[in-house]
Parts: structure tokens; sequence; C-alpha cells
């Protein structure tokens, strides 16, 4: 007996929560008030997008680009142009015009959505982006103009198309997204997406022991829809039809909060520098909102504070989930809960924020090994350190039109993490390769030493970078910004370090910020603040 060989289609599971439950909202943020429109409005409109580009001329495997917020447009463009066997260019919106050129026409993009209050940053680029033949404007009431000749706007686009669109039977390989990196080194690379890596991705991220998304929560998505397509999460809930809310440009701890209260949000999903904020507004207001239905919020993009995540499970009886991935891995790679195993039941609270601490388990599918120098297999005994490489079929095995060899190595992909695995298979990174330092042939992590700074009251957030140094090749500088109202008191800082690290493994400077450069992403800059410490000349002293 032999099973049906069905492609895995995205078209064939995005449009499952809108049939099974279509009256369910999605709700949209705007300047006054909300948008709101139902499971089946959004696949409708889904499909009359998908008839618009068609007319359009866009076929199987053209590049669609969005340049856009979280709102109920995007969430169309997610379920309509992927099922039409297109592909969703999701634009970083924060990333420069001379990025931004690059991408577009590397990617080749025909079509640009774009929301109105963002056209002014497309303005520069309409001379030198010849690919791109149409501009569809998502208005929000608010106004917004471009010079770009070829435009309407998106409600015109779709008017009087079908809302049923008879979605192609195509290979389950072809491509359906496509990410850039954000290019920290070198140009931006492409990571593409294809129907069979997501829809798998989707199912996985689906399951109880993984972000446990389920058709009863109410999910606010603040993780950027353009950032390694918002993890997956609009995905997994169109086809298990979540409640789905969006901040659109309102990326406001405020504006989180009352969403939280008033949609009865259940789950959400940001980077640390989110949560940091929406904590010290709690903190600010502690009666003001009621959070009674929130139970988890998942954290990636840079390792969340072990105080932080205890913070919110204390006060608010919120589990706060540490994900580790990146747009080479689609991106859910590892996962870390509380108690994420049968025979942890019973564990203790230390324990269990010993386990949230790691970056976690490998998804199911995944496979993840540590490898020295000379490409050979580390113990996961909790010690050995080396390159975390990872594959599996949701893993970029090459970059879209761009060979780059030393990102891939026997099948599996480099991830440029140095880490560690214990005997209980948790993944623990250690640093990005790039910003270990290292001191004296020793190395030093710099995300360790910004964990156990911002741990201290009053701390807001710590950065720690390396500084080039005459005698050692590099020590430990730390800028660390306070709450308001607080002073940085350096010594303390020096003292709070030494409960745990060794003495060549402190900041030989402690400096006080007003603020730490973030990412396009969200993630500490920490290439800007090395070159403003160049730039203003900084001298490392030597205390060595």
């Amino acid at each position: 007996m032999t099973m049906q060989q069905t492609p895995l289609l995205m078209s064939r599971i995005l449009g499952r929560g809108a049939v099974l439950d279509p009256a369910i909202e999605v709700v949209t943020q705007q300047a006054e008030g909300t948008h709101r429109q139902t499971l089946k409005e959004t696949w409708d409109r889904a499909n009359q997008v998908a008839h618009a580009l068609n007319a359009q001329g866009i076929e199987v495997g053209d590049r669609i680009g969005s340049f856009m917020w979280n709102n109920y447009y995007h969430l169309e463009l997610y379920q309509g142009v992927p099922s039409m066997g297109a592909v969703l260019h999701t634009l970083n919106i924060r990333l420069s015009s001379t990025d931004l050129e690059y991408i577009i026409n590397h990617a080749g993009d025909r079509v640009i959505f774009a929301d109105e209050d963002l056209l002014p940053l497309l303005e520069p680029l309409w001379e030198k982006i010849p690919c791109v033949e149409l501009l569809v404007i998502c208005r929000h009431g608010e106004g917004g103009e471009s010079s770009f000749e070829n435009q309407i706007d998106y409600d015109d686009f779709i008017k009087d198309q079908p809302i049923e669109f008879d979605w192609p039977d195509i290979d389950e390989n072809s491509p359906m997204g496509l990410c850039y990196t954000s290019g920290t080194t070198g140009k931006p690379k492409g990571v593409m997406y294809t129907n069979r890596s997501t829809y798998l991705h989707t199912l996985t991220e689906s399951l109880t022991d993984s972000m446990g998304l389920s058709s009863l929560d109410s999910l606010l998505g603040i993780v950027p829809m353009f950032h390694a397509m918002g993890w997956g999460l609009p995905f997994a809930a169109s086809m298990l039809g979540c409640k789905q809310v969006m901040p659109h440009r309102f990326m406001l701890p405020d504006i989180f909060l009352k969403l939280i209260e008033d949609e009865k949000v259940s789950v959400s999903a940001g980077v640390p520098t989110i949560w940091q904020g929406v904590r010290a507004a709690l903190e600010a207001n502690p009666e003001k909102y009621d959070l009674s239905i929130l139970s988890r919020m998942t954290c990636g993009g840079s390792a969340p504070p072990v105080e932080m995540m205890r913070w919110y499970w204390e006060k608010y009886n919120v589990e706060m989930i540490q994900g580790w991935g990146m747009t080479e891995t689609n991106p859910l790679g590892t996962l870390s809960r509380k108690v994420s195993k049968r025979s942890q039941i019973g564990i203790s609270e230390d324990k269990q924020f010993e386990n949230v601490a790691k970056a976690g388990l490998t998804m199911p599918g995944l496979e993840i090994e540590i490898f020295d120098e000379e490409w050979n297999r580390l113990p996961h005994d909790g010690e050995a350190v080396g390159e975390l490489c990872i594959k599996g079929p949701w893993i970029a095995s090459e970059y879209f039109n761009d060979d780059q060899p030393d990102k891939f190595h026997d099948g599996w992909l480099v991830t440029g993490d140095v880490a560690k695995i214990d005997s209980e298979q948790y993944m623990i990174i250690s640093d990005r390769s790039k910003d270990l330092i290292k001191s004296g042939g020793e190395w030093i992590s710099s995300v360790d030493l910004e964990n156990h700074i911002v741990a201290m009251p009053d701390v807001s957030q710590a950065a720690v970078v390396a500084q080039p140094h005459p005698k050692w090749d590099e020590r430990p500088v730390a800028l660390v910004v306070m709450n308001e109202g607080a002073e940085l008191n350096t010594d303390a800082v020096t003292e709070h370090c030494k409960s745990i690290f060794a003495k060549w493994q402190l900041p030989d400077e402690v400096i006080a910020a007003d603020n730490i450069p973030l990412t396009s992403t969200g993630k500490i800059d920490k290439k800007a603040i090395r070159a403003k410490l160049d730039e203003e000349g900084y001298q490392l002293p030597d205390l060595r």
C-alpha cells in the first residue's frame, strides 16, 4: 500500500483557520482605535490579492516586495502571495537606502506593497530600482504620497476581484518567501524559504512541546513580519485559526499592554529589548493593566536576562520562552521552557530557571552539533565550546544567487555562533563568534557579562564589546544604561561581576550610556558601539 504523494504547499494550510472558525478577528492598531476584520474576510482578500497580481502578470516564482509594519494588509500578503506560487520578499524597513537598493535589485522585486507612512523611505530609490513595475500603497487614513509613476492604492488594486483563486499545484520545493540577513558583514545575503520548508516549520512551531500555539490563543505578534517571516507566527496562526493582534507602527510598551488587556492576548513574541521596555512600563504603573489572560511570551533574537524572565513569572505568572534561531533557519532552531521533559516534573524553581537560561532543546527534525577548528565533533558535556552547526528540512543550504561556501560545510549550516551542548542536550550560546573577546589567548563571553550586569537593580541595558589592547590583544568594555533617576556606580558593577567571573574576565572599563544602539532587528549593535568608541579615540587603561 502506498500513501498519497501530496506536495506540501502553503496554499493547503493557510486558509484552514478561516474555514474552521471564520468569524474570529484580526485586530490592527490604528492612529484612531483599531481596524477589525474576520479570518474569513482576510482569506477572501488574500485570494483577491492573488487575482490582482495575476492580472498584473505575476507568475510562479516572481518576487513581491512588502515594505510594511505588522498589520492586516501584510497578513493578506502572507496568505495570498505564497499560495499563488509567488515569493513574498519582506523588506526590512529599518535598513539604509543603500542596502534596500541592493536587496530590491538583487531579488528582482516586480511589485512593492508599502504602508503609506513608510513611503518617504522609498522616495530616494525610485530611479535606482528599475525592476519594480508597480507600487501598491496600503492606506491607514493618515495620508502619504509617492512620486513613483505607476502606483495604486491596495483596496483599489483588489477591488472587484473574485474571492476564490484556484491555487496552482506546484513543486513543494518552489520558493515562497525571501528574507535578507541584516548585513553586519559585507552585502546582505538572501535566504529563500520553500513551500516544503515553511510547511514543516509551521507544523513544528505549533507543537505542544514547541511554542504550544493553539487555535484557542489570541496572539500579539510584536516581532516584525519583515524579520525572518515574523518567526513564522503569521503562518501558524493562520493555519490554526488564532485571533491575531497586530500593533502596526505603534511600537510602544503602553500600546502593547493595552492590546494585551483589550484583546485578551494569551501569547506574544518579541526581542528582549521589547520585553525590557514593557517591564519598565509595568513597573511605572503596576496597577494599570490586567495581564491575567497572558500566559507566555516568546523571546528571541538575543539571550534574555534570566532576572527579567524570573520577574515576569513572579509578578504576573507569565512564562517567558527563550528561542534561538536565525534568518537561515526559517527561524526556529531551539526552544527552552521552564519544564521541557517528563523527567523534570517536580524540579525546583531555581532549576526551572536554569533550564530557561539556556538556548534550548533542538526542534524535532533538526540536528545540532558543535565542532572544533578541524571539524571534529565535540562532546555534549556542557564544557566543550565549539562552532555551532545545524541541519534539517527548514535550514538553508545556500544563499539566493550568492555563493558563500564558508557558511556551509558538508551539509551543515555554519551559524557563526559559538556554543556548548550539555549532557541533557540543551544548547547554550556562548557568543557570536565575532563578539567573543580574546584576551591573552583566552575567550571571554560578552553575552555572559551582559546578562550578569543587567541582573543588577536599576540597570536597564548593558552591552559588552572588545577593545584592542597592546598587551592582551583585546579587553572587555561595558556600556551600561540605568533606569531613569538611577546613577551608575562603576565599582558596584565590578564587584557584582567578581561574584562569578575571574579577575581577567572583568570589564576594564564600565561606561555610563544614555542608550545602546540597536540593529534593524532589535539586537545590540556591537559593530556601531565599537565604531563609536574608535571614533571617540577611546583608549583602554592598561590595568594589567
